[in-house]
C-alpha cells in the first residue's frame, strides 16, 4: 500500500509538471502559476516520503500489509534531500564568507560591501539578512541617479527576502532535476524574481532610469561569484537573456496589486494530504 502511495505521488507530480507551458501575461499571475507547478510536486513527494517513514515498514493499511521496500525508498529519498540541503548550505556559507572579505563602507547612509573590481555588479548576498555588495566599477561608472535606481532594485530583493526563499527553491530544484520542466520553471522564477524587484524599484524611482541602469549593468559579462545559491543580483548570468522583457515591463504602466495572495497558497495544502493516511495505518 505504501508503494502505491509513492507511485501515486510520482505520477501526479509528473503530470502536473508536464502541464506547464511558457506563460504570458502579468508577472504576478505568472509567478503564482510557475511557483505552484515548481513547488507543489516536490512538496507532495516530500510529504509522501515523510508519511511512509513515519508509518514504518510493519502493519496494515487499507487491509493490505506494508513492507520494507517502500520504507527504504522513503528513507533513501529523505536522506538524499538532506545531503543536498547541507551541500547547498555549505556553498552558500562560502559565498557569504567570500563577500565578507570585502571591506564594509558607509555609502549614502547605507552599509555596503565594496568589491575591488572594475566589473559592474550589485547584489544582495546572504540568507534572511543579506548584505548589499557593490563593485567599485559600478560606483565609478553610474551617475548618482542611475546608482539610486540600482540600489532601489536591490532593496526590492531585500524586501522580498529573495536570497532566503530562493535558497530553498534552489534546494528543491537540485532535488528534483529529474522531474519534467524543472529547469524551464527555475529560469522562469528567476526572471520573475527580477521583474518583481524591478516593479518594487519602479515605485521608488523613475522606471526609465532603472531601465537605463539595467542596460548598463547586465551588459557586463563578468562572473564575480562562483555560487549564486544565496545571491540576488541585478546582473547575474542568465538575466540578460530576458532583458527585453524586463525593459518592456518597466516602460509599461504599473500592474495592479493582486489582492488574492493568501488564497494562492491554499492549493499547496493539498500536498499535505499524504500525512492524513497515517491515521489509517494499523
Amino acid at each position: 500500500m505504501h508503494l502505491m502511495m509513492i507511485l501515486t505521488a510520482l505520477t501526479v507530480s509528473w503530470l502536473l509538471r508536464c502541464s506547464w507551458s511558457n506563460p504570458q501575461g502579468l508577472w504576478q499571475a505568472r509567478w503564482r502559476r510557475s511557483l505552484f507547478l515548481f513547488l507543489f510536486p516536490p512538496l507532495l513527494i516530500f510529504m509522501t516520503a515523510i508519511a511512509v517513514l513515519f508509518m514504518g515498514p510493519q502493519g496494515q493499511m487499507g487491509g493490505m500489509y506494508t513492507g520494507w521496500l517502500s520504507y527504504e525508498l522513503a528513507f533513501i529519498a529523505l536522506t538524499f534531500f538532506a545531503v543536498v540541503c547541507f551541500k547547498l548550505a555549505f556553498q552558500g556559507w562560502q559565498s557569504v564568507e567570500s563577500a565578507r572579505n570585502s571591506p564594509q563602507v558607509n555609502f549614502e547612509g547605507k552599509q555596503i560591501r565594496l568589491l575591488n573590481t572594475e566589473a559592474l555588479f550589485a547584489g544582495q548576498i546572504g540568507f534572511w539578512q543579506p548584505e548589499l555588495v557593490v563593485s567599485q566599477g559600478l560606483l565609478q561608472t553610474l551617475s548618482p541617479d542611475h546608482l539610486d535606481s540600482v540600489l532601489a532594485h536591490e532593496q526590492g530583493h531585500y524586501y522580498y527576502r529573495d536570497t532566503f526563499w530562493f535558497f530553498w527553491l534552489g534546494w528543491v530544484r537540485s532535488c528534483t532535476v529529474w522531474l519534467p520542466n524543472t529547469e524551464p520553471l527555475w529560469q522562469e522564477l528567476l526572471a520573475l524574481r527580477e521583474l518583481r524587484a524591478d516593479s518594487y524599484a519602479a515605485s521608488k524611482v523613475d522606471p526609465l532610469l532603472l531601465a537605463e541602469s539595467l542596460l548598463l549593468v547586465v551588459s557586463n559579462k563578468s562572473v564575480l561569484l562562483e555560487s549564486g545559491v544565496c545571491c540576488a543580483a541585478l546582473g547575474v548570468p542568465g538575466v540578460g537573456d530576458r532583458l527585453e522583457q524586463r525593459i518592456e515591463a518597466l516602460l509599461a504602466p504599473p500592474e495592479p496589486t493582486s489582492s488574492d495572495q493568501l488564497q494562492s497558497w491554499h492549493g499547496f495544502m493539498l500536498a499535505f494530504l499524504p500525512l492524513l493516511t497515517v491515521i489509517f495505518h494499523t
